[in-house]
C-alpha cells in the first residue's frame, strides 16, 4: 500500500494535483455537529475544540488541512501522525486557490454524511460553509513554498487561518509576517536543546537554533501562541526554563497542552506519559509564577490551559 492510499484508508483526503495537500475531518468537528455534551469537573459543556473556547472559533465550521503532508524537519515522539517525513520539500506545489477550492469540497462531501444520522442539524448547515481553516494536520506547513500565498486566499475569503508550525522554518516565519495568519502558532516542545533533540529527533542539524530565530519573531505577529505538547517522562520538566523563552519571546498566548496516545504516537510512548488535567494546571501555573503569562482559561476534556499577559 503506497503512502497516500494508506493515509486515505484512515480518513485522509487528498487535494490538488501533486498531492502534498490533504484534509481530515477533526474528531471535535465531528462532534461538535453531533451536538455531543459531557459533564467534567468545569460543569456540563458542549463537545468542542479548545479552539473555539479560547479563540471564538466554530468548531463544526472548522477545516484540517496540510499543504505539506509528507515534509517536516521532526519525527517528535508525542506525534499522533502516522507520516514517514522528509526534511525537504520536494516537486512541484500547486497553486493555493486550487488546494483551497478543492478542500472546502472535500470537506462538504464528507459532511453529508451526517445528514442521515443524529445530529445538530443547524451546525451541519452551518458547516456547509467553513470559515475556519487549521493548518496543522499533518507535515510542517512552512515548508510549502507558497504557504503566504494561501495565507492570503483563506483570508480574502473572510476565513480564519491557525498556522501551527515547529520554527524551524524562519525564512517562512518571516515572510509571513507581512500575511498575518489569524494565530501564528510556535510548538515548543522542549525547554533546552538536548531534550529538544531527544523529543523531536529532528532530520536537520540546526534546529534549536531555527527555532530560537523564530520564537525571536512572534512579536511581529498580530496574535501569536507558544503550544507546549506536554509528555510525563519526556519533556514535561523544567517548568521555569519554559517560562524563560516564553518570556523572551512574547508571545500573545501560550497553550499547555497534554500529549494524547493517539495515532503513530501510542507506538512511542506508553499512555502513562499522558499528563492528567490537573497536572497540566499543576505546570501552568509554575510557568504563572515564572513569568508574567496569567492563566486565563482551561479545558479539561482537552487537557489544556490557556495563559496570557
Amino acid at each position: 500500500m503506497n503512502r497516500i492510499k494508506e493515509l486515505e484508508r484512515i480518513g485522509y483526503r487528498f487535494v490538488g494535483k501533486n498531492k502534498h495537500s490533504a484534509i481530515k475531518i477533526c474528531e471535535w468537528t465531528r462532534e461538535a455537529i453531533r451536538g455531543k455534551t459531557r459533564n467534567d469537573a468545569q460543569g456540563a459543556s458542549s463537545r468542542y475544540c479548545y479552539k473555539q473556547k479560547f479563540y471564538g472559533i466554530k468548531s463544526h465550521k472548522c477545516i484540517q488541512m496540510s499543504p505539506a503532508v509528507f515534509s517536516c524537519t521532526h519525527n517528535c515522539l508525542f506525534c499522533w501522525r502516522t507520516a514517514k517525513f522528509t526534511g525537504k520539500w520536494k516537486g512541484p506545489a500547486d497553486k493555493p486557490k486550487e488546494i483551497l477550492d478543492q478542500a472546502i469540497a472535500e470537506q462538504i462531501k464528507i459532511l453529508q454524511g451526517f445528514w442521515g444520522g443524529k445530529c445538530d442539524k443547524q451546525k451541519l448547515t452551518e458547516a456547509m460553509k467553513p470559515n475556519q481553516v487549521a493548518i496543522s494536520l499533518v507535515g510542517e506547513p512552512c515548508l510549502y513554498p507558497k504557504l503566504a500565498e494561501l495565507i492570503d486566499e483563506i483570508k480574502s475569503r473572510d476565513m480564519t487561518a491557525f498556522l501551527v508550525s515547529n520554527g524551524t522554518v524562519p525564512e517562512m516565519i518571516k515572510k509571513l509576517k507581512k500575511h498575518q495568519p489569524t494565530n501564528m502558532y510556535i510548538t515548543l516542545a522542549a525547554p533546552n536543546e538536548d531534550l529538544y533533540k531527544k523529543t523531536c529527533k529532528p532530520i536537520i542539524k540546526d534546529g534549536w537554533k531555527r527555532i530560537q530565530e523564530s520564537l525571536a519573531m512572534l512579536k511581529d505577529f498580530e496574535r501569536s501562541v507558544i503550544r507546549l505538547t506536554l509528555a510525563k517522562g519526556l519533556n514535561m520538566i523544567n517548568p521555569e526554563e519554559y517560562a524563560e523563552l516564553i518570556e523572551e519571546a512574547g508571545p500573545s498566548f501560550v497553550e499547555v497542552k497534554a500529549f494524547m496516545p493517539v495515532g503513530g504516537s501510542v507506538e512511542r510512548l506508553p499512555y502513562e506519559a499522558m499528563p492528567r488535567h490537573n497536572e497540566i494546571v499543576d505546570f501552568s501555573k509554575v510557568i504563572e509564577k515564572s513569568s508574567k503569562y496569567r492563566v486565563k482559561d482551561e479545558k479539561s476534556d482537552s487537557r489544556v490551559v490557556l495563559l496570557a499577559r
